[in-house]
């Protein structure tokens, strides 16, 4: 017996050296895939590895690395049928093979031919980088009777900072970007005519439309249509890197949701204060597009879809915007979501807060009118609001809606008695909803509360009327900046800073926004005890040229968009314009935020530290960025992820990743398929067994609708129309030990 043991193990360990079961596995062991790929160079290292299936109620797909031998593990199978295959830089995508759990594979892949068929595989940020951009010296732009450039664009730098606002609803660079689409050649008769075209069609045609126009329309056309001419004639990016080190630990789940028209905005797992909340439990997408609440079990793949209610009759409000198709030839696609619904939180029993729109803005209650009895009002009165604010508990399966004052748009509990809810979205107004009074008494009135942001400009530590009030910029849900002509030292100043991202910081409960204006500020609000007069305001610029000032090294950025906070309370924004991650630490300011201009943010670039990301790849010839939208990010404060406490991430959303920044490192997790259709907006981190090591957690994100027409395999010419036939997906990434591990 003895004998017959020691020949098994011998053979265990030859069949190890040759790409056979890992980890300890027995090829018959269920729910995991093992096995080696190679090419004609040998054993493949950091190369993905795609199992997928539609074995269960949604297309369900399984990503690993393979390690410095080319060995692959695909833990965590369902029962099921995988189509099995690799994809990896420098290499063609291998041919498909049918397996199932517990079978050991031999995976052979081919070197691309040429650089052109390596390059299919790119990102779509290594294409975008091929654009030529104008000269430095052509700058400021002269108009249609000059070089074409729009006037308004005084630098290099502003127009490249409107160029970049393409990526902000899908990825450009993917095929069907940097091509004429095949199907779509007699529509156009020349390569400029397609691009003259094209921005006035599909979901976002009003965006790309005037972001073409406002390049000064003639010469972004012959730029882009240069760009792709040059892409049809052979030219190709240089190869990304593949994944090292701890990249290669990845595993990515991730399940189809929805339907063709699904817009999932963001989504939510569990809660953000306490990642342990609702283990196991259903995760959360808003629906932008359709105004449904998107629900999918990761434990059996099942998701389904609620219509969310409103206040008044939703074909009475206005629809947000309408959709005509990507080309005369497709139909009028239906997308009617009158309440915009936006970012959903859960709270600590496993509620869904959202924010959407539940009435029309000018159906403003009276108590939030000048005139009111309302404390709030009568400091600053609110004349119209846009989203508001609901919650779905899925104990009971019922909706409950808040009619609020404010307008909404992103929401973050805070750590107080009270649960307290902040909401962004009022412009320079910050928000609140005292939850559990709420949930106690269903008064919207008696639990919600605001105020404007003034700055203690005068230095008294407190803020009185009347206040320096800012000429101009006042519009819009963030607000951008203003005047101030005649600023009086003896006053305080009111400030149009408002918020994108919102957050509250767990050491001093203190309010957080990022103000996603050229080139941007963030915002600290003290509520203090007596809001709304107790309320102070705090300003704090991005290093940035426009601002007059760089940071420490020359750093400059621009464009804060997202914002989360660590548990020591430094600030981490995603500048999404300068391609950084960036942390403020509040702590390292020498002068204080009182000081006599501190309503300009001016007084503490020292605390300041950008952050340079991966994602972003610099235009041909220059060291200016094309944007990969790091459109938000989170700080994993509880190692929900896997990479340890404290730990910064950033959305890539044009390059299909999430970023990581570990020891002042980025480390890039990319979901290498489909590409262009891992879009994220936002990530949430759970916890589902702290016993389970690197099995029982992992964060999650999500996928946007406004992406996936123009993903790989996202849309096809039937019938002399164009059609989507992909679904957005929840995306669920993992870190374990090592590439092998089980």
């Amino acid at each position: 017996m003895r004998r017959i043991v020691g020949i098994l193990a011998v053979g265990l360990l030859m069949a190890l050296g040759a790409g056979g079961p890992l980890s300890g596995q027995s090829s018959s062991d269920n729910g995991v895939i093992t096995g080696v790929v190679t090419s004609e160079n040998g054993a493949e290292a950091g190369v993905w590895v795609i199992a997928e299936t539609k074995d269960m109620p949604t297309p369900f797909r399984k990503i690993v690395v393979t390690e410095d031998r080319g060995r692959f593990l695909l833990p965590q199978l369902p029962k099921g049928t995988f189509k099995v295959w690799v994809r990896g830089y420098g290499l063609a995508d291998s041919t498909p093979v049918m397996a199932v759990a517990g079978q050991d594979l031999k995976l052979s892949v081919n070197v691309a031919k040429t650089p052109q068929e390596a390059a299919k595989i790119y990102p779509g940020p290594y294409w975008f980088s091929l654009m030529r951009l104008p000269d430095r010296s052509e700058f400021p732009g002269t108009g249609a009777n000059g070089n074409g450039i729009n006037p308004a664009h005084k630098t290099l730098e502003e127009f490249v900072h409107n160029l970049n606002e393409c990526v902000h609803c899908h990825t450009v660079g993917t095929e069907f970007t940097r091509t004429i689409p095949k199907g779509s050649e007699g529509s156009y008769t020349s390569t400029l005519d397609s691009w003259d075209k094209r921005p006035r069609m599909g979901q976002r045609a009003g965006g790309m439309n005037g972001v073409m126009t406002s390049l000064g329309r003639q010469r972004g056309l012959k730029m882009f249509a240069d760009w792709t001419d040059r892409i049809a004639a052979g030219e190709v990016p240089p190869m990304p890197p593949r994944p090292q080190g701890i990249e290669r630990n990845v595993v990515i789940t991730s399940w189809d949701w929805g339907t063709t028209m699904t817009k999932i905005h963001d989504i939510a797992a569990t809660d953000k204060r306490n990642p342990r909340v609702a283990p196991n439990s259903p995760i959360y997408g808003t629906d932008i597009a359709r105004d449904h609440l998107q629900i999918l079990d990761p434990t059996t793949g099942k998701s389904r879809e609620l219509l969310i209610p409103t206040l008044e009759d939703r074909k009475g409000m206005t629809p947000n915007y309408a959709q005509t198709g990507y080309t005369s030839r497709v139909g009028v696609l239906d997308r009617f979501n009158p309440t915009n619904i936006h970012n959903p939180m859960k709270d600590s029993e496993g509620r869904v807060w959202y924010t959407a729109a539940l009435r029309r803005p000018t159906a403003q209650p009276l108590w939030c009118k000048a005139g009111s009895d309302n404390k709030y009002a009568q400091w600053y009165p609110v004349e119209r609001s846009g989203r508001n604010v609901s919650y779905f508990d899925p104990k009971t399966e019922k909706f409950t809606m808040v009619d609020t004052c404010v307008g909404t748009h992103h929401l973050q509990f805070g750590f107080d008695a009270g649960d307290t809810l902040y909401f962004s979205g009022g412009g320079p107004i910050y928000s609140w909803l005292n939850t559990k009074e709420f949930l106690k008494t269903g008064d919207g009135k008696a639990t919600q509360g605001w105020c404007p942001t003034v700055v203690d400009t005068n230095g008294d530590g407190k803020i009185t009327k009347p206040w320096n009030e800012p000429v101009g910029a006042e519009g819009g849900e963030e607000g951008g900046g203003g005047t101030y002509p005649n600023i009086d030292p003896k006053l305080d100043t009111r400030v149009v800073v408002g918020a994108y991202g919102i957050i509250v910081s767990p050491v001093d409960g203190s309010i957080w926004g990022a103000n996603a204006t050229y080139p941007g500020r963030v915002l600290r609000l003290d509520v203090g005890k007596n809001p709304p007069q107790s309320c102070i305001a705090e300003v704090y610029s991005v290093p940035s040229p426009e601002w007059g000032a760089t940071g420490p090294n020359d750093e400059r950025g621009a464009k804060p968009r997202g914002i989360d906070i660590d548990r020591n309370g430094v600030i981490w924004t995603a500048l999404s314009a300068s391609g950084h991650l960036a942390s403020f630490d509040r702590r390292k300011c020498k002068t204080p935020a009182t000081a006599a201009n501190a309503h300009t943010g001016q007084h503490c670039l020292e605390g300041w530290t950008l952050y340079p990301m991966p994602g972003s790849i610099p235009f041909k010839g220059t060291n200016i960025k094309g944007d990969d939208f790091y459109y938000y990010n989170y700080v994993d404060q509880f190692n929900g992820f896997g990479l340890g406490e404290n730990v910064p991430i950033v959305t890539g959303s044009a390059s299909d990743s999430v970023i990581a920044l570990v020891n002042g490192k980025p480390l890039l997790f990319r979901v290498p398929y489909p590409m262009g259709a891992f879009f994220p907006r936002g990530m949430d981190a759970r916890i589902d067994d702290p016993n389970a090591g690197w099995k029982g957690r992992g964060m999650f994100s999500g996928s946007a609708q406004d992406t996936i027409w123009h993903a790989e395999d996202g849309i096809k010419f039937e019938n002399g129309k164009w059609i989507g036939i992909m679904t957005p997906q929840v995306v669920k990434f993992q870190i374990r030990p090592n590439p092998l591990a089980n």
